[in-house]
């Protein structure tokens, strides 16, 4: 069966699994589709971290993540901000780079973006180049 969104999720966290693993950290799924994060990233020194990870496509070279959540019910469309206490590392799974952004969402305000490619100016102060969030902290 074909959901467009969750096959984008799967995809996702599929992508974000095997470069954890190839990082040599050890991954735990939870059994609840209702927690605030994704999966649990078992680091070689034993530390978990909480993972919510995220599927996002390049727009104008960047990545963008807000830290909300949007639903849908017989009420409408609603949107609430993401409690960030709740997760310790924001995983990004970007398909045309194909590469996974590693970002400590505590560090960001409502939003994060990451410049994938090169601006047309060269501007690189104030901006979060992509290439700096490929390690796990």
């Amino acid at each position: 069966m074909k959901h467009h969104t969750k096959d984008k999720g799967d995809k996702g966290t599929g992508n974000v699994i095997a470069d954890l693993l190839s990082k040599g950290i050890q991954i735990c799924l939870p059994l609840s589709e209702h927690l605030p994060f994704d999966l649990i990233a078992v680091k070689p020194d034993g530390t978990l971290m909480r993972v919510s990870v995220k599927y996002r496509t390049l727009r104008k070279g960047s990545v963008f993540v807000s830290f909300s959540s949007s639903y849908s019910d017989s009420h409408g469309v609603h949107t609430r901000a993401v409690d960030k206490s709740l997760i310790d590392l924001l995983a990004i799974y970007c398909p045309e780079s194909n590469e996974v952004y590693y970002v400590i969402p505590s560090q960001f305000d409502k939003t994060v973006t990451l410049r994938v490619e090169e601006s047309k100016n060269n501007q690189t102060k104030g901006i979060n180049l992509a290439k700096d969030y490929l390690l796990v902290p």
